[in-house]
């Protein structure tokens, strides 16, 4: 959406033949959403510049505040809203607290050795960090996020898309576009920042539709490092909807019920 502030681009776009607008990702244009980009608003001139043109707007993570919220920012009149379910069936969805952590990762990479495996790590030192104590006790494992090398970035994606290494270890940078089939173990080694996030990256698992497992390693002092970070944020509304998400978050991993039950609740399904 960033090209749209180019005038060239604008003027490229009017002297091609369009059938279709796609927005994907279309979350990105509410304050509600969970990673919300000022720069989708843009989008909304394209409603203007191709009037007659059909606009999809597509997400996985939308509660019913962004859906709303994307009809509204884009204009869309007389839309046609399809949902899915939200349900994975074949994804498991555990918590487990953050003692002992890299003994415990060990254990449960030893069960999913068969497979792929992505595990999320809040920043880029970890990553390394993690991925560099894996490769010393035997497994295969790369490091990702965004601070690498472009070419770096896209070596390591195409090695895991092509089974050459089985463990990713990455920020939230990795993911957008990486659709495999047999990702069997999606690791969170931190708190996530918000409900829809953590539902997008699980989502990465079990693709083909075959049992996968999702483990959240939680500890209240990864609550604390986010608080700090939220702290920083200028922008009061931000700074508001940064906290109640990270909440969410919390309420999640601390939930005696079920966690499938939760997810589906929070997206308005029962």
């Amino acid at each position: 959406p960033e090209r749209l502030k180019d005038a060239l681009f604008r003027d490229f776009l009017q002297n091609i033949n369009i059938s279709l607008i796609a927005i994907d990702e279309a979350h990105c244009i509410s304050e509600w959403g969970h990673d919300f980009r000022p720069e989708y608003r843009n989008l909304v001139n394209l409603r203007k510049d191709f009037p007659n043109i059909p606009i999809v707007a597509l997400t996985a993570t939308a509660t019913h505040k962004v859906k709303e919220d994307i009809l509204k920012q884009l204009n869309l009149n007389n839309q046609k809203v399809f949902i899915s379910s939200f349900n994975r069936q074949n994804l498991k969805y555990l918590i487990r607290p953050k003692k002992e952590t890299f003994k415990n990762l060990v254990n449960l990479l030893n069960q999913h050795k068969e497979g792929s495996v992505i595990i999320y790590c809040l920043s880029r030192k970890n990553t390394e960090d993690l991925s560099a104590q894996l490769n010393e006790n035997g497994f295969s494992s790369l490091a990702y996020h965004a601070g690498l090398d472009a070419k770096i970035r896209s070596k390591v994606q195409d090695d895991f898309i092509k089974d050459k290494v089985q463990i990713i270890v990455a920020t939230i940078a990795f993911g957008m576009g990486i659709d495999k089939s047999n990702v069997r173990l999606i690791v969170h080694h931190s708190l996530p920042k918000s409900i829809e996030g953590y539902y997008q990256e699980t989502g990465r698992a079990g693709r083909d539709g075959l049992p996968s497992t999702c483990v959240l390693y939680y500890s209240y002092g990864d609550k604390i490092k986010q608080d700090y970070f939220i702290k920083l944020i200028t922008n009061e509304e931000e700074k508001r909807n940064a906290e109640r998400k990270l909440r969410e978050v919390v309420n999640y991993a601390e939930s005696k019920n079920c966690r499938r039950k939760f997810l589906l609740n929070y997206f308005g399904e029962n």
